[in-house]
């Protein structure tokens, strides 16, 4: 029978609970939801936007808040997890975390107006930003180091999971129920973590740490204004707006102080021991270009199905499902598999069948078949799967147990911007390429006698009919462009393995 931790017991930070077999399945189970639902609500609302604009008497352009909103808070908010954890006890953080995240989602779900749904989302993201970075620092201390993959195998599946079943969950939810019950869900999901939490969790000891406020603020202001750019950016044509331009000064300049500031001051915000573990900086990097690809797909294929395929929203997330089923699979073998393979040749391995799937993606039309975009689809999928548990092993794997909190809290950031870059990355190139595309199939269209080839002002009075075959082959090149841009960013990113070393193997 596995004994239950006391609620009150102390852990030393990065000290590994003592916890039998069944205590550790029940730690990575409490904190396993709390990931879930957190990773969820970052894409589960999308599919309700439209539902929640008529609600709320929005604008097509003031709805996109919610989750503009919402991702920068949280983006915001992960950067002093550790600091947080340390000063108040790791234990304690979480459950006010989930118990924060749970209530707010709860008010999102009920509110009224759109003033209310931002606020209530602000305060959604400030309380979820600990979660992922609190169970992957949670997880690597209750397992002993010989399980850290299995351990990672778990949390992985918790991250990537939310991306995956959220539009399907969320578009089924708005259609047989309601848009608030994309809200409401939270609730039997965050009781349970918070249970699991207050009873298997030990607490960890707490340390009176001076607060670095200037570096949070321009590390804040760079994340914040990076975030609002790559969120708005599309929606107002990029650089051409000022509200753009300002946001890319902010950044940059928020950036530059924060460095100044980190390699001038005594008591930095981020531990430079941090970066003085070559593992773990190489991991940080990794993880972020990794994560230009990560989401990247996910992004294009619902509207390429939806829009341009026909398929109702239930459809769809049926056929992006697998990809999560590969992604799960390949999870759950890896640990088994870096026991008798160097973790560096699994990542390889899975990059590989990344750039499989996508250079397979690259052959898609509006005829491609259901089982094509299933195979694909499990084939990137177990390609995520080794490539990110073998990853996120190999950056703690020689790093300092007292330098996880801050060490999670940072890991988390980098791969959270880099698929906030991939994902604006690749809507922009979308949205470029199909009006350029239009352009250049028209001028190539063969017209009726006595009529000139159309300009660009001219297309619109083509014909129905020619121009939704125009429409559609520019949309059929666009996605393969996209498609294309991500297999060759992912087969770029490969030779970064070298900068990893894997201690097991003395290399």
């Amino acid at each position: 029978m596995s004994q239950m931790a006391k609620p009150g017991a102390l852990a030393a930070p990065g000290a590994q609970a003592k916890a039998s077999g069944g205590s550790e399945l029940l730690v990575a189970l409490s904190v396993m939801l709390a990931t879930i639902i957190q990773v969820l609500d970052t894409t589960i609302a999308n599919v309700a936007l439209p539902h929640m604009q008529g609600s709320l008497g929005a604008s097509s352009d003031q709805i996109t808040w919610v989750l503009t909103s919402y991702i920068v808070a949280a983006a915001i908010m992960t950067a002093p997890v550790g600091f947080l954890a340390q000063r108040f006890g790791r234990r304690r953080l979480f459950l006010w975390s989930v118990g924060g995240f749970t209530v707010t989602s709860m008010l999102c779900g009920q509110a009224g107006s759109l003033n209310e749904m931002i606020l209530w989302r602000v305060l959604q993201g400030v309380f979820g930003a600990s979660l992922v970075p609190l169970s992957q620092a949670t997880l690597l201390d209750t397992y002993p180091k010989e399980k850290h993959a299995s351990a990672m195998g778990i949390w992985g599946v918790g991250v990537m999971i939310g991306p995956i079943l959220g539009p399907t969950l969320g578009g089924w939810l708005t259609e047989y129920y309601s848009w608030r019950w994309v809200f409401y869900i939270n609730l039997p999901f965050g009781i349970l973590s918070m249970l699991g939490i207050y009873f298997y969790v030990p607490e960890t000891e707490t340390r009176k740490l001076r607060f670095d406020a200037f570096g949070f603020a321009m590390l804040a202001l760079a994340v914040g204004a990076l975030q609002m750019l790559l969120d708005r950016g599309e929606q107002v044509e990029w650089f051409e707006a000022l509200e753009i331009q300002l946001y890319a000064i902010a950044a940059a300049l928020g950036l530059y102080l924060f460095v100044v500031h980190s390699r001038t001051t005594s008591n930095p915000f981020l531990s430079p021991e941090l970066f003085h573990d070559k593992n773990y900086a190489s991991g940080v990097v990794f993880i972020f270009v990794v994560g230009i690809t990560l989401l990247a797909t996910m992004a294009l294929l619902p509207s390429f199905l939806q829009q341009w395929k026909g398929y109702p929203v239930v459809t769809t997330g049926l056929i992006l499902m697998p990809r999560g089923i590969g992604t799960m699979i390949s999870m759950m073998l890896v640990s088994k598999l870096m026991k008798r393979f160097d973790a560096r040749a699994l990542i390889l391995l899975g990059m590989g069948l990344i750039s499989l799937s996508l250079w397979d993606m690259t052959g898609f039309n509006l005829q491609v078949s259901q089982r094509d975009l299933v195979v694909s689809g499990i084939v990137q999928g177990l390609g995520l799967g080794l490539v990110f548990v073998p990853i996120s092993t190999l950056a703690y794997a020689t790093l300092e147990p007292r330098l996880r909190g801050e060490a999670t809290a940072l890991f988390s950031l980098s791969r959270n911007l880099g698929s906030s870059i991939g994902v604006s990355i690749v809507m922009a190139a979308l949205t470029r390429n199909l009006w350029i595309n239009q352009q250049q199939l028209g001028e190539r269209v063969q017209m009726p006698p006595g009529m000139n080839l159309p300009s660009p002002d001219q297309l619109a009075a083509l014909p129905a009919e020619l121009m939704t075959v125009i429409t559609q082959q520019a949309a059929e090149i666009a996605y393969v462009n996209d498609f294309q841009m991500l297999m060759w960013i992912n087969i770029a990113a490969m030779p970064l393995v070298l900068l990893l070393s894997n201690p097991d193997r003395k290399s």
